[in-house]
């Protein structure tokens, strides 16, 4: 069943969805205890890339380790050359179909503002090991200035290059399929299931 956030995590609108799917070989149960690490899913943060100004962002953990609702996160770094942060907190931890986390504080990111992210996993059949998985982001633009310009010409390809990673990792450890992008589309609301439509 799954748990529904905290009080502290304020309900918001999100303007912008992106979403990938892709298509894995392993057990559904195994693919959920990878991707509940938050340190694996975030591993394209940390690796230096042309895309982050050959910077990287540390994910830094509680006790918890994200595998609980409540439980805190923070990514900070320096992304071209400007310090960043952006502290998270698990709102929805269903095992083994559904995990939500959404930003909390006050982030300070370059083209997007507060999000919530989350993914799916979901099969035909529960002895099945054809999984899909699908990675989602609901979020909002910067609230002003230069930030906001840049969320406007650069939001959409940020959002979808960070949900495209995910499942591109997750297929490299399980393998099959490759990445699919799913339609740009308004964002999902939160008690969407898994084997739902995210676009």
């Amino acid at each position: 069943m799954s748990t529904t956030a905290e009080p502290s995590v304020r309900a918001r609108d999100y303007a912008h969805h992106e979403a990938t799917h892709g298509r894995l070989r392993a057990p559904i149960e195994h693919v959920f205890a990878r991707l509940d690490g938050h340190t694996r899913l975030a591993a394209h943060m940390e690796r230096p890339s042309w895309r982050t100004g050959w910077g990287r962002m540390a994910v830094h953990l509680d006790a918890r380790e994200g595998r609980a609702v409540g439980s805190r996160l923070r990514l900070d770094g320096r992304i071209f050359g400007i310090e960043l942060w952006v502290d998270e907190v698990v709102t929805e931890r269903a095992p083994p179909t559904r995990k939500v986390w959404e930003t909390v504080g006050s982030p300070r990111l370059l083209v997007i503002g507060h999000y919530r992210m989350g993914f799916t996993l979901a099969t035909e059949r529960p002895e099945d090991d054809d999984v899909t998985l699908t990675v989602f982001i609901d979020y909002a633009l910067p609230d002003r200035g230069i930030p906001r310009l840049l969320g406007r010409l650069f939001g959409r390809w940020y959002a979808r290059w960070c949900t495209t990673q995910m499942v591109a990792d997750a297929v490299a450890a399980f393998g099959v399929g490759p990445a699919r992008q799913a339609p740009a589309g308004p964002a999902a609301a939160p008690t969407a299931r898994a084997g739902g439509t995210h676009a």
